[in-house]
């Protein structure tokens, strides 16, 4: 597996497209690191201190992502390296869209990301540079549909992603009008979980666990955890926190999704950062959610859940351990050995898997029938790995494994 994934990592993307705004410092790159199956697939993020190896790395995570997901095609990334926070941010990725529609029509399918929003950014801006829709360059070069069809699926992929949650199962308030993008990415955190205690045994309610961020996909796992009866015990956000060691009640934990400020977590009784990070590693939880920025979560703070009782880590944020390397770095691959840890390719592969499900020929546009598919598909993931590995542990480097033997 160790061989696999260096072969992988070493080898070079096809293109790297490197692009300078004329009117800010903002630079930006799309690395697309093949165009198996024609196409490739990644969103567009924004970062301050954002660079071309961060990229690269989740250009590569997308590949293997596709895998479990579908379509088989190609993964690949944008990235601005530029301040969200900057009033300039608009004209920036207005810019930035512009420049890089060439791309979006011919063979390469863009998303939201970090700090850019699917509906409100990616979906409007690339419209107005003559995108049918941000996936255009899927259709084209990977499902080479004749133009009648190419209408139908773009239309159906278009209406699918923002449609409105009517089912009050998926969704915390329909009146607050939360689509499928909003949702189906910590719908799928929690669902690994849900599908690797049935596979592997255990019971899901009851278990505590903490969740690392509080924007869309960290919210929202903490919601649909809650509403399994998993107790949430600890919420850590860039600001703070909030800890109760018996558990956040489902209706607290609702309310709090309710009064996010955007994607900050906000709530009366938040304790400092310091001071979370202090306490909510040793709370005993067997479930932990890192669904923050890449890279965040260290050795020491693993160590500290692991001692205190982790059973199993769904991985809301791409690549969330402190590691300088692309894939399964030393604290990963330590982790992997100790808890059983489901890898971001599985467990949040709910936005990829909505967009190949609209893309197949005539779907159900129902929420149940929407939701359960990408249920489904991280439930067949992790049973694939179960025949692979039944163990708990070295879960990851099973699942890798059988990854990198279908792109290599």
């Amino acid at each position: 597996m160790t061989d696999l994934i260096k072969k992988f990592e070493d080898k070079s993307p096809e293109i790297v497209f490197n692009w300078k705004d004329s009117e800010t410092e903002a630079e930006g790159w799309t690395v697309i690191n093949s165009l198996r199956g024609g196409a490739a697939g990644g969103g567009t993020r924004m970062r301050k201190g954002l660079d071309m190896n961060e990229v690269l790395s989740l250009a590569k995570t997308m590949e293997i992502k596709f895998s479990v997901s579908g379509p088989a095609i190609g993964g690949a990334k944008s990235g601005i390296n530029f301040d969200p926070n900057d009033p300039r941010k608009k004209g920036v990725l207005q810019r930035w869209y512009k420049a890089v529609s060439p791309l979006l029509k011919s063979y390469y399918g863009t998303g939201g990301d970090l700090n850019v929003d699917e509906i409100h950014e990616v979906i409007p801006m690339t419209e107005e540079c003559g995108v049918w829709h941000p996936q255009e360059g899927v259709f084209n070069g990977h499902f080479k549909p004749t133009e009648a069809d190419k209408i139908n699926r773009i239309g159906q992929l278009r209406q699918g992603v923002v449609k409105v949650i009517e089912n009050p199962f998926f969704s915390p308030d329909v009146a607050q009008k939360y689509t499928v993008a909003d949702m189906i990415t910590g719908y799928g955190v929690a669902q690994a979980v849900r599908h690797y205690y049935d596979i592997f045994g255990g019971n899901i309610e009851g278990k505590k666990a903490i969740i690392q961020g509080f924007g869309n996909v960290g919210s929202a796992a903490a919601f649909y955890l809650a509403a399994m009866h998993v107790k949430i015990v600890g919420i850590i956000d860039r600001e703070g926190g909030v800890i109760n060691p018996d558990g956040f009640s489902f209706e607290e934990i609702k309310n709090l999704f309710l009064n996010k400020d955007g994607n900050k977590l906000v709530a009366e009784n938040m304790i400092s950062s310091e001071e979370i990070n202090t306490q909510i590693w040793n709370l005993g939880a067997e479930i932990f959610a890192p669904c923050a920025a890449s890279r965040l979560v260290t050795q020491d703070q693993v160590d500290n859940m692991i001692a205190s009782g982790l059973e199993v880590i769904s991985c809301g944020a791409n690549v969330p351990f402190a590691d300088k390397e692309i894939f399964f770095g030393p604290i990963m691959q330590n982790v992997d050995s100790k808890a059983s840890l489901i890898p971001d390719f599985i467990s949040n592969c709910g936005m990829a898997r909505v967009f190949a499900y609209f893309m197949e020929k005539k779907v159900q546009m129902t929420d149940e029938a929407i939701f359960l598919d990408t249920s489904e598909t991280i439930r067949k993931a992790i049973a694939n790995v179960h025949s692979k590995n039944p163990r708990k542990t070295n879960i990851s480097a099973a699942a890798y494994e059988i990854a990198l033997s279908q792109l290599l």
